[in-house]
């Protein structure tokens, strides 16, 4: 009787562990994430099926492949100015711009921050393509306040107000854009400075640094770059103290002729407000790779003109026509903000350095196999 206690008391000491013989593909992490389960669970348990832990090491296992995921494609980062009256360059009417809105998300085009795009830390529902919104200048176009029987009203004409409304019909079409500013009456109307900038801070949407007098950096000197941004800086924390201004969009496109300067660009300091930039954004006329592409420069991101006049055929509709007939150029989401998802034919572009973290999955676009 007392061997056969001891006997029992050994096995349930050692476990069920032995010897795994099951054969694995080692160039499939899945499978790999996969084995390390059955592993535990057979240490642990002897041969338990634990289907919970399994789906917990697997994050591919809900991804959705018939819709052809493509999280290292080109994303639209798209550059606005002023929401006017008539047509022009560089002004959008109130028709056009609604209208711009309304095929956006017809097209399944979601936006997202401007710092989310550059930080890869994108949320946009599976088979959606994610869209950055941008806006120069802080025209009172781009907001403006109505006073009527003492209530400030936002003006459901200006771009503001717009995008709010549509979001209101479209939930799913997130209030997301960046309004780079410059000087020290943002979006005119002095006396409603203050409450436009935290207004906007509140509603989700962020405020970009176009300079303080909309300088042009071609031949400034170091210390001047270092005014140029760092006042605006000291301006709009002067407002929103706990805000980060990290984001610069340049005025003309312009950057130092002398290219050692451009470091002056991403960080600096002047009278003792110090700054360091995640994104800089030029003047448009191209989608920007994905943030994992090894091409990616978040201090040179590429924009595509918002406009239908004088875009040389490159603007946010001719590049609309270019996704819908070559769908695989474009970013299509996962649905996943965890997991990247790339056909393996785009691997050689990814950068696994600017992953984050997250999980790499490729797959055969062709044979939509693992």
């Amino acid at each position: 009787m007392k061997v056969i206690v001891i006997f029992l008391l050994i096995i349930s000491l050692v476990g069920c562990t032995g010897p795994n013989t099951e054969k694995v593909d080692t160039n499939n992490p899945v499978e790999e994430q996969k084995q390390e389960t059955k592993n535990t669970d057979k240490e642990q348990g002897c041969e338990t099926d634990n289907k919970e832990n399994e789906v917990k090491k697997d994050p591919t296992k809900d991804i959705d492949l018939s819709i052809k995921p493509n999280e290292a494609g080109q994303i639209m980062v798209l550059m606005y100015h002023h929401i006017g009256k008539k047509e022009d360059t560089w002004v959008r009417t109130v028709e056009n711009f609604k209208k711009d809105l309304k095929v956006l998300y017809e097209k399944g085009y979601r936006p997202i921050s401007l710092k989310d795009f550059v930080n890869n830390n994108i949320h946009v529902e599976a088979g959606y393509t994610p869209v950055v919104i941008t806006f120069d200048d802080g025209r009172q176009n781009n907001f403006n306040i109505i006073e009527k029987n003492g209530e400030l009203i936002v003006d459901p004409n200006c771009a503001a107000g717009i995008m709010e409304e549509f979001h209101k019909k479209h939930p799913d079409f997130p209030l997301e854009a960046t309004f780079f500013v410059f000087g020290k009456r943002p979006f005119g109307q002095k006396e409603y400075v203050e409450y436009k900038l935290k207004y906007l801070i509140d509603k989700g949407f962020d405020i970009g640094n176009h300079t303080i007098d909309h300088n042009n950096f071609s031949n400034l000197t170091p210390e001047e770059i270092q005014r140029a941004i760092a006042k605006n800086v000291e301006f709009l924390n002067g407002i929103l103290p706990d805000y980060e201004v990290n984001t610069l969009a340049l005025p003309y496109g312009s950057r130092p002729k002398n290219k050692e300067y451009e470091i002056f660009l991403r960080k600096g300091e002047y009278d003792g407000v110090k700054y360091e930039n995640i994104a800089i954004l030029n003047v448009g006329w191209k989608p920007s790779v994905s943030p994992i592409d090894k091409n990616f420069n978040p201090y040179s991101i590429h924009r595509v003109r918002a406009s239908e006049m004088n875009v040389d055929n490159v603007g946010m509709y001719d590049w609309l026509e270019y996704f819908d007939k070559y769908p695989e150029k474009r970013f299509i989401s996962d649905g996943n903000p965890d997991v990247i998802t790339v056909p393996k034919k785009y691997e050689n572009r990814i950068d696994k350095q600017k992953l984050n973290g997250k999980f790499l999955y490729l797959y055969d676009n062709e044979k939509n196999l693992k």
